[in-house]
């Protein structure tokens, strides 16, 4: 399998995950034009694991290092099996939260609040779990991020909105919230069940990369039928939505969720593969910048904050400078 040798390229996939983790959301987007997000749901689903058959038949199971991906799979033990599936399930029921927030609030909302409280949270649990990097830049950088999230949530108050409207955007940052939290959890989960510290030669019973992942987008999937069906059946917002709607959707409307889930899925498997050598902590983080990718979708391609005062914009841009210098002092926090 393909394994990562050294920590500037680990850095780079993490920087990959990073565009991936903050781009998925223009596929919801885009079939929000004509597509309730709880049917868009589940074409994303299905093209994360896609996605994850494509990595494990291809880098999964090229060269002789490692162990290929159809051997990984069949010598897991029951532990590790659930533990990546009970991470894919935690996951989406965040993930269907935060699909939720975007549908109420915009990308360039519940991204920072959603996904910048899980790093934040994350980043914590990743670390503790397994140290690796030096705690004081990491924390730091973790800090002006936190920053970065309150600007945003300031910058959204702010902005002069009819009180539907206003309603309908607190909901979102409500369930945002509830998401990150949520969200801040499912990596620990996948990492523990894999052997990151011997990708040559991982112990029996653990996972490699490509076979964790695989695991983690079948409890994706099974958890999907229970959490996105309760979803459409009692939606956040509108009427109650049925899977023959689903089934009447065309074969553009379907592609556009199928390629969300595959951008998002090559964000975490490359993650999940850089976590080899820059640690579980750093990895994540680095993919967790995901929220100054969205939000800049969100203001500047979306137009969410258009019409917004010169303190509104201020903010933004303040929220944006503390991003970037927070991303920075985590990579940095690794080379130490």
């Amino acid at each position: 399998m393909f394994i990562v040798q050294n920590y500037p390229l680990a850095v780079s996939f993490c920087l990959v995950t990073m565009l991936c983790w903050g781009s998925w959301g223009n596929t919801q987007k885009l079939a929000a034009k004509t597509w309730r997000y709880e049917l868009f749901y589940w074409d994303y689903v299905i093209g994360i694991l896609l996605l994850s058959l494509i990595f494990g038949f291809t880098l999964g199971s090229m060269g002789d290092q490692g162990r290929g991906f159809t051997d990984d799979i069949a010598q897991v033990s029951s532990k590790n099996f659930w533990s990546a599936f009970t991470g894919g399930i935690i996951f989406n029921a965040a993930n269907i939260l935060l699909s939720a927030s975007i549908s109420l609030a915009g990308m360039s909302v519940a991204f920072p609040i959603g996904v910048g409280l899980a790093l934040v949270l994350g980043v914590f649990i990743n670390y503790f779990g397994a140290p690796k990097g030096d705690p004081v830049i990491l924390f730091m950088g973790v800090a002006l991020i936190v920053i970065a999230i309150i600007l945003n949530g300031l910058a959204s108050g702010k902005m002069s909105l009819g009180s539907e409207e206003k309603k309908t955007k607190k909901k979102g940052i409500i369930i945002a919230v509830c998401a990150g939290i949520l969200m801040s959890f499912f990596y620990r989960f996948v990492a523990s069940a894999m052997d990151l510290n011997n990708l040559e030669n991982p112990m029996q019973g653990m996972l490699t990369p490509y076979g964790a992942f695989f695991i983690f987008s079948l409890g994706i999937l099974g958890s999907n039928f229970i959490f996105n069906t309760v979803v459409m059946k009692k939606p956040f917002v509108g009427e109650p939505v049925s899977y023959s709607q689903y089934f009447k959707g065309n074969l553009s409307t379907h592609s556009v969720g199928i390629l969300g889930g595959i951008i998002w899925g090559v964000g975490t498997v490359l993650s999940y593969i850089a976590a080899g050598k820059a640690g579980p902590a750093i990895s994540y983080a680095l993919g967790q910048g995901a929220p100054m990718i969205a939000a800049l979708w969100g203001v500047f391609i979306w137009k969410e904050f258009k019409g917004a005062s010169k303190q509104v914009n201020l903010l933004l841009t303040f929220m944006f400078i503390l991003f970037i210098i927070g991303l920075a002092m985590i990579v940095i926090s690794g080379g130490n």
